[in-house]
């Protein structure tokens, strides 16, 4: 199976080396969902921690495992909070000539697919639809193509003009069918040609209006990484509440040569066969304060169904662990902080109480994530985030077996995806000025 997957890859980056060149780096921009919104921080941060919920729980039960240099930008997306793959948004063009779309920036799914004319069903999107026939450069995947019998692609099946299709559905009922097609991509300026696709005919579910699709950036065959053949990517997300875009790079531009190599960690990445398309990382501890937690060694591991273990994930926004976990990381802060816990329904997460009279600035606990190799050690305001005379714990959990790292939590850290060594870095970076 795995020579045929290699196979495959292959055969997708000699396409597209046999038709473009591709500049050593490129850069694009993200946009975070919320951005531009009006919504307090603390308000805010109660929606990334239902995202968070969602995502997790739709981590935890999907079937979609269809499983050198470009910088593009990324951005916080907005309203519904149902949502399950919308925190970032990247904005590109599909097409001869270009038709815009903004896609989620998902790194914990392999398709690409946005909407495509004639369509059954569809949700409510910024741009037009994606119409096949204003294209010059648009093709259908036949049937006998190699890659319409991989295991990436989700249900394959055949039409009755012998065309490619796809079917994929997620945890909550949501699904995307369609077509395997083949088409031009144009992130900022540069072209590139020959990227697969999901064009899809028949798309319902909670699928937010300012996203017209998903941009999958996971380990698998279809993923734009991959068919991209770049070796390695990045991003650096901008601070919590600001409207900022935030970096996504490509090849060159993604290595961390800029930083003091003394600042720079890495850990391994490992491949679980269950859910090849996820980015698995060890961890085997967590510190708060100066405490150690008493967390079994195995609870981060992987089990033998593939489930558990520890990913980190673009798609989710604030860091979700197990139940149990989770209540020992609290209990280690509530403990140490020795301040009232604020009650409420409107409170989704650990929130302190602070004294009304203090002139000075809250000082949490530190908490450090001990990796393989690697010890991340959070600047206070990647995990308790201050509103007026009260701090909340941005984390949550209620994540099944599985421990998700959250976005919130990589706010400004340069984060290096090195597909070739097989290992994520990150340094401290300041994303706004990168």
């Amino acid at each position: 199976m795995m020579q045929h997957m290699v196979s495959t890859l292959l055969l997708l980056l000699s396409l597209l080396s046999l038709s473009h060149s591709l500049p050593d780096g490129l850069r694009a921009e993200l946009t975070h969902v919320d951005a531009g919104s009006n919504y307090t921080k603390l308000e805010l941060l109660q929606r990334m921690v239902h995202r968070s919920k969602t995502r997790a729980r739709f981590l935890a039960s999907t079937n979609t495992d269809f499983s050198e240099d470009f910088i593009i930008p990324s951005f916080p997306s907005s309203n519904d909070n149902k949502t399950y793959h919308n925190e970032f948004l990247i904005k590109l063009s599909i097409g001869t000539p270009p038709q815009p779309f903004v896609l989620t920036l998902d790194t914990g799914s392999d398709l690409i697919w946005t909407q495509c004319q004639p369509l059954v069903h569809n949700f409510s999107q910024p741009y037009p639809f994606f119409n096949p026939k204003k294209s010059s450069t648009f093709f259908y995947t036949l049937c006998s193509f190699p890659l319409c019998n991989e295991i990436d692609i989700p249900e394959p099946q055949c039409s009755t003009q012998n065309l490619c299709m796809y079917n994929a559905s997620y945890g909550d009922g949501s699904y995307t069918s369609g077509f395997l097609a083949r088409e031009t991509f144009t992130l900022g300026s540069t072209p590139l040609t020959n990227v697969f696709f999901g064009c899809g005919n028949d798309n319902v579910g909670v699928y937010r209006s300012n996203e017209c699709g998903i941009a999958g950036f996971g380990r698998g065959t279809l993923s734009l990484i991959s068919q991209l053949g770049y070796g390695q990517f990045a991003y650096c997300f901008t601070s919590f509440g600001e409207s900022k875009s935030s970096p996504v790079l490509f090849g060159s531009t993604a290595d961390l040569r800029r930083y003091e190599k003394g600042l720079i960690q890495s850990t391994p990445f490992f491949v679980n066969p269950i859910h090849p398309i996820f980015y698995y990382l060890y961890l085997k501890g967590i510190t708060v304060g100066a405490m150690l937690l008493p967390i079994p060694p195995l609870t981060f591991a992987v089990k033998s169904d593939g489930s558990g273990g520890v990913i980190i994930d673009s798609g989710t926004a604030i860091t979700s662990f197990p139940e149990a976990v989770f209540d020992i990381v609290t209990s280690a802060f509530i403990s140490q902080v020795k301040l009232p816990v604020v009650k409420g329904d409107f409170v989704d997460l650990l929130c302190f109480s602070l004294p009304s009279a203090s002139s000075q600035k809250f000082q949490p606990p530190k908490f450090i994530f001990h990796f393989e190799g690697a010890d991340l050690e959070l600047p206070p305001e990647n995990y308790m985030h201050q509103e007026k005379q009260m701090a909340c714990l941005a984390m949550s959990g209620d994540s099944g077996p599985r421990t998700v790292i959250g976005n919130f939590q990589q706010q400004n850290f340069h984060v290096l995806y090195d597909l070739v060594g097989e290992q994520l870095s990150f340094v401290p970076a300041q994303c706004d000025q990168l």
